[in-house]
């Protein structure tokens, strides 16, 4: 049984807007220079710490200090709350996933979302997008001992979604996605409207692709539905 397992942040939904808007909550009242979408959109897609540690760098404080390690420790959990109640004001799929999942899902594909956000998190705002049940699995951050770019993130979810893990895909937009589909040793496609900060043909996946149209016809190629008789 073939997977396609997708990462959510920058590759299912862009996000960017909701998790920047939930980090300068958090920020403002302690001071901190605020993020804004054009200048911060690529650390919104690596999760609430780098987002508080890009704006005490832009104060002039040495992220890496254990003092600010600190402050970051005690602005984390009130960025969670912040956006735990806004995660979905301008958050939206990208054009196009809906009718990709569709196709894969009626060639026989399972699906599943490995995440590096916290589990609770990547659940409720599937389903406020309204795309839960598509997937059989939904592996956060949290839900292991390891995260991606450990390959056994990848694995596990492959598994439960019941899934072969070397039949499966690994879809996503950053070098962490990349890094945990070689990992695993399985084809990894990234997109081109995600959050990575370096030019993707460096980080050689199997395949770039601009828009979910193409994913299902080249997941196809990459791992061919008449080898499952094989």
């Amino acid at each position: 049984m073939r997977g396609a397992i997708f990462d959510l942040d920058g590759t299912l939904a862009d996000t960017a807007e909701d998790l920047l808007n939930a980090a300068n909550v958090a920020l403002a009242p302690r001071g901190l220079p605020l993020l804004t979408l054009a200048q911060d959109r690529v650390f919104a897609g690596r999760g609430a710490r780098s987002m508080i540690r890009r704006s005490l760098a832009r104060d002039g404080r040495d992220p890496d200090a254990p003092e600010a390690v600190a402050l970051t420790d005690a602005i984390y959990p009130d960025l969670l709350d912040a956006y735990s109640a806004a995660l979905a004001e301008h958050t939206r799929l990208y054009d196009g996933a809906e009718a990709c999942l569709d196709r894969l899902e009626h060639a026989g594909w399972r699906l599943g979302v490995c995440t590096n956000k916290p589990e609770r998190l990547a659940v409720v705002l599937l389903g406020r997008l309204g795309v839960l049940e598509r997937f059989k699995a939904v592996l956060g951050a949290d839900s292991l001992a390891v995260r991606k770019p450990d390959p056994e993130h990848f694995r596990e979810t492959a598994r439960r979604i019941g899934a072969l893990p070397k039949r499966s895909v690994m879809l996503g937009d950053t070098s962490t996605d990349r890094d945990t589909a070689r990992a695993a040793g399985v084809p990894c496609v990234l997109v081109s409207f995600g959050f990575a900060a370096e030019p993707l043909h460096e980080l050689a996946p199997e395949a770039v692709v601009g828009h979910f149209d193409e994913i299902a016809d080249l997941l196809e190629r990459l791992q061919p539905a008449r080898a499952e008789s094989a």
